[in-house]
């Protein structure tokens, strides 16, 4: 992992929302309803789940995860008209060891 991926992804984590959605998203079934189109997790969570769970307005929400998933922090997969992000442990965990 190179510094300025680095410092793109701390600037990103410096916002109180954006670690939440992060810590939200290690156990989706925990903190997100179940999928009315689809019966997993596996692509993700349904951005309007996160936006509704975040209490911001929908424009701050996707800002926010297209932000994360600019730098890595979240993968985007698509169904239909619908964005789903999980999180991407890979870059978060280069991104941890880089710091230690």
């Amino acid at each position: 992992m190179d510094l300025k991926l680095v410092t793109e992804i701390s600037k990103c984590l410096a916002n109180q929302t954006r670690i939440e959605i992060l810590e939200w998203l290690k156990n989706p079934a925990e903190n997100f309803p179940p999928h009315t189109s689809i019966d997993h997790y596996d692509d993700g969570v349904c951005a309007t789940y996160i936006y509704e769970k975040s209490g911001l307005s929908q424009s701050t929400i996707s800002n926010y995860l297209t932000n994360m998933e600019k730098c890595g922090l979240l993968v985007l997969t698509r169904h239909g008209k619908w964005s789903y992000f999980k999180r991407n442990q890979e870059v978060i965990n280069e991104y941890t060891e880089f710091l230690k």
